[in-house]
């Protein structure tokens, strides 16, 4: 969502933002006098009040009840966001600490979309909500074949997309497992990168016993392809539940419902991002999101992946009144680590 630029001087651009940062803080009404002994603006506390004022008439600011104080509204969020917040990165400090928690995680998937959701939640000081990566179609990365015991093996799936299946077996006859890995490496090095269907144009040129592994390979794929829907990791709950806005009455539990419950609140995030480019961040604030179990909180949101190979949804939720400098410049640096791990995984640097 996008406004159209207000014609706003240096001093009332710089109200604003001062408005926004103290209140972002301290979640009080900013008063026209505190703002002055805080700041050297260089005019008198009545002129701040009069430019509080204007910016008020505009719609930027309001103040509740009776307080003399003023706070951001939604529209006033929006224009710092577009207009003064600027591009933002995280410090590299943070930048390297990150980067070393994922590689002290055992490389996978899984892993990676877990701790990057408790990362976002820690980094942002919000909830965070992530999708696992989806392809087009499931395509088979390698298999394991363990022997467990007499005629029994277990058969460990990996696909491209990082998810992990493992599937039971019983043997026509005992094999070691010396020949049961020299049957997963040749089937890893004919299969790598295919598709379930891309795998039966090939199947004839197998042995019955690989032959049946391929076949429980094949159905594991094509399951994964049914599934209508995507897994969500969900991180931080009670970052949001200890702001003072949902520590009294029952707005918190409102939002423990949403945020738990999981449905309404992952059908929305599914639908939410309408562009195609990776690391591409949107916020949606507050009444811009139009839905009413939404309207006291914020939406920063990317896609993360490599488009045509594995995408998925991140972001992070909190109340309006969120550091959306922080938001923004976290999402970003994860969603743009999730995509360069999606790519390593693939061997597109190969």
């Amino acid at each position: 969502m996008t406004m159209t630029k207000e014609k706003l001087s240096n001093r009332q651009k710089l109200i604003l933002e001062l408005v926004l940062r103290e209140y972002v803080t301290t979640a009080l009404p900013v008063g026209s006098r505190a703002l002055s002994q805080s700041y050297d603006l260089g005019v008198s506390s009545a002129t701040v009040r009069n430019e509080m004022a204007f910016l008020e008439e505009l719609g930027y600011l309001t103040h509740p009840h009776t307080s003399a104080g003023r706070i951001p509204t939604d529209q006033g969020y929006r224009y710092y966001v577009e207009q003064l917040m600027g591009e933002v990165t995280l410090p590299l400090t943070e930048q390297r600490m990150i980067q070393h928690q994922f590689h002290q995680v055992r490389q996978g998937m899984e892993q990676w979309i877990k701790l990057a959701a408790a990362v976002l939640a820690h980094t942002a000081r919000s909830a965070a909500l992530i999708t696992a990566p989806r392809m087009v179609e499931s395509r088979f990365k390698h298999i394991e074949l363990i022997h467990v015991h007499g005629l029994g093996a277990l058969l460990v799936l990996v696909t491209q997309a990082g998810v992990v299946r493992q599937e039971a077996l019983t043997l026509m006859r005992p094999l070691s497992q010396a020949s049961l890995s020299r049957t997963a490496r040749r089937l890893n090095d004919n299969f790598s990168g295919l598709t379930a269907r891309e795998i039966n144009t090939l199947a004839s040129q197998l042995s019955p016993f690989e032959s049946e592994i391929v076949a429980v390979v094949q159905s594991i794929l094509n399951e994964l392809d049914k599934q209508g829907g995507r897994e969500v990791y969900r991180f931080g709950a009670s970052n949001v539940l200890s702001q003072p806005e949902f520590a009294t009455g029952d707005l918190g539990q409102q939002f423990l419902a949403l945020f738990e419950r999981g449905t309404y609140l992952d059908q929305n995030l599914l639908q939410l991002l309408d562009v195609e480019t990776s690391g591409e961040v949107r916020v949606i604030i507050g009444t811009e999101g139009l839905w009413e179990e939404l309207l006291d909180l914020s939406f920063v949101l990317s896609r993360y992946g490599v488009n045509g190979i594995a995408t998925g949804t991140l972001g992070v939720l909190g109340p309006t009144r969120m550091s959306y400098e922080r938001a923004v410049s976290a999402v970003r640096y994860v969603s743009e680590l999730l995509s360069n791990l999606i790519y390593e995984w693939h061997g597109l640097q190969d």
